[in-house]
């Protein structure tokens, strides 16, 4: 093997272990839904699911993405996806509300209805368990409100999203629809 290809193949290697790091151990931690009283376990709860996971505020220019996000619940929930909120004051306090004035908020103005969690921290020190374990297997901390992770059925991170890519772009639609496509249940 030249030295070429073999510089190629050990960054072609680098680029592609983050995405399938961290394993099922990944969602195997409790969070309550969003006003709710009775956490549930991530594993358990979206076993066998591909996930979409949103750090979400109400007073930021990037909510109206609350709509595409629920379209794409709805479009792919029966295939075996779900978007996952996780509501967070992290970036400039903007996420004030209650969880119950968040999730009046989330079902009244914007028609919500997939899983939104209890609201947590996604950075640094003050991070939940789940935020800590996508920082670490994709190297990417939430730069914003709406950042957006995709696990695949088997508890592993995919991907990540900034917060300025819509929940339409073609190329999270399409890592969606691959992921579906990947771990599909055979009939």
């Amino acid at each position: 093997m030249s030295f070429k290809s073999l510089i190629v193949l050990v960054f072609s290697m680098l680029l592609v272990a983050p995405a399938s790091a961290a394993g099922p151990a990944l969602l195997d931690v409790d969070y309550r839904p969003l006003a709710g009283k009775t956490p549930v376990n991530l594993a358990q709860q979206h076993a066998g699911k591909v996930l979409l996971v949103v750090n979400t505020a109400s007073k930021c220019g990037f909510t109206p993405q609350y709509e595409g996000l629920e379209a794409l619940h709805q479009q792919y929930g029966a295939q075996g996806f779900a978007v996952l909120g996780f509501p967070s004051n992290d970036f400039r306090n903007q996420e004030l509300g209650s969880e119950a004035q968040i999730q009046e908020f989330c079902t009244l103005t914007y028609g919500v209805k997939f899983p939104m969690y209890e609201k947590v921290h996604v950075l640094g020190a003050q991070a939940t368990p789940l935020y800590q374990r996508l920082a670490s297997a994709t190297g990417t901390q939430p730069g914003w409100n709406f950042h957006k992770y995709l696990i695949g059925r088997d508890g592993r991170v995919v991907g990540n999203w900034a917060s300025k890519v819509e929940p339409q772009d073609p190329a999270l639609v399409a890592a969606i629809e691959r992921e579906l496509k990947a771990g599909a249940p055979a009939n």
